[in-house]
């Protein structure tokens, strides 16, 4: 089934997208053998600060528009764990604790697009209260659950009481820009997830982080259903990040940027990436780089695709200096030498 993500605000002012991307979800292993070996969560404490749940706001710059999610609290000093959608693109992130106003700029630790996990490090935070952890494995149709998060986008977190529908459900989730995701594992409940939940916990009877709220279907009503990704798949995701191993799904550190759109080559032989339009001040302008221009090659390698030239360019590092073969709109053939940005995640 696809699922739309409305997170689109209509007005003159640039618009702003509330991250819920909610449908069928489910929660995976108990975190704490998980935990243990990684991200060791702090333990509640009376003079912690905060809920364990924040709100995330962030800039999208390239966009001209502004996104909100909600986050988790895995460690005291700030790790916070959300979707991967609630800070893609995002070329500022602030995180917030809603019920005492205070704010911190965030760093993008590492994520994960294909499970839609990303990890948040907020700077100078101490002393938060985190979540705690329950067990997602234990799931089971008709169990109570409450979802929480910043519906609507409002900056205050709002619950949304619900029952669990089904478990370890596959889902194709819709975004804002065209594309979809295939999510599989998830929890499905009744609760009411609304835009602006996503990265929010879906909680027990016991108050325990089983899920994170991640989509929700289109249809309005008593009949919506909501999906959480089980919290037993997403801390050990998150615990890889930490620790700093990249993988085929997870990235780890900052995002290279070229500062392309690129199309499919509809002109030439059908290979390459032809270039739609370049960011102003990015290294592809540096290097002269301009719309309408067929990229063949970077850093040696053959590019058959856009795909290709994403795949090649998210797996450099900022700083990383590249050569880039190209045809430009007379024909030439020529070669550029650049070196690559940091960038908003992907």
């Amino acid at each position: 089934m696809e699922l739309d993500d409305p997170q689109r605000s209509p007005g003159p002012n640039p618009p702003r997208r509330f991250h819920s991307r909610l449908t069928l979800v489910a929660l995976l292993v108990v975190a704490v053998a998980a935990v243990g070996a990684g991200l060791a969560l702090a333990g509640t404490r009376s003079a912690s600060v905060g809920s364990g749940v924040v709100i995330i706001d962030t800039n999208l710059a390239y966009q001209g528009g502004q996104a909100a999610g909600t986050g988790m609290v895995l460690t005291s000093s700030g790790l916070i764990l959300t979707n991967n959608h609630v800070i893609r693109d995002a070329t500022a992130i602030r995180v917030a604790l809603p019920t005492t106003g205070r704010s911190y700029a965030a760093r993008v630790v590492g994520y994960d697009v294909t499970d839609d996990v990303a990890v948040l490090q907020a700077g100078g935070a101490s002393n938060l209260k985190t979540i705690s952890m329950g067990d997602s494995s234990t799931l089971s149709a008709g169990e109570s659950v409450k979802a929480l998060g910043n519906a609507g986008g409002t900056g205050s977190l709002t619950p949304a009481s619900g029952s669990v529908t089904g478990v370890n459900r596959a889902i194709t989730v819709s975004d804002d820009q065209g594309g979809s995701e295939h999510l599989t594992g998830m929890i499905q409940t009744s609760a009411a997830v609304r835009p602006g939940d996503s990265g929010g916990p879906l909680l027990n009877s016991a108050g325990q982080v089983v899920g994170m709220d991640t989509a929700a279907s289109s249809g309005a009503g008593a009949h919506s259903q909501g999906f959480a990704i089980p919290i037993n798949k997403a801390v050990p995701i998150a615990n890889q990040i930490v620790r700093g191993e990249a993988s085929a799904n997870v990235h780890v550190g900052g995002t290279a940027f070229l500062g392309v759109e690129v199309t499919a080559d509809s002109y030439y032989d059908g290979s390459g990436a032809v270039i739609t339009a370049v960011v102003p001040g990015s290294p592809a302008e540096a290097a002269g780089l301009s719309a309408g221009d067929l990229i063949t090659s970077v850093g040696g390698r053959a590019i058959s695709s856009p795909t290709g030239l994403t795949t090649l360019v998210m797996n450099q590092r900022p700083g990383a200096p590249l050569s880039t073969t190209f045809v430009d709109q007379n024909g030439e053939t020529q070669t550029a030498r650049l070196t690559l940005a940091s960038g908003p995640p992907r």
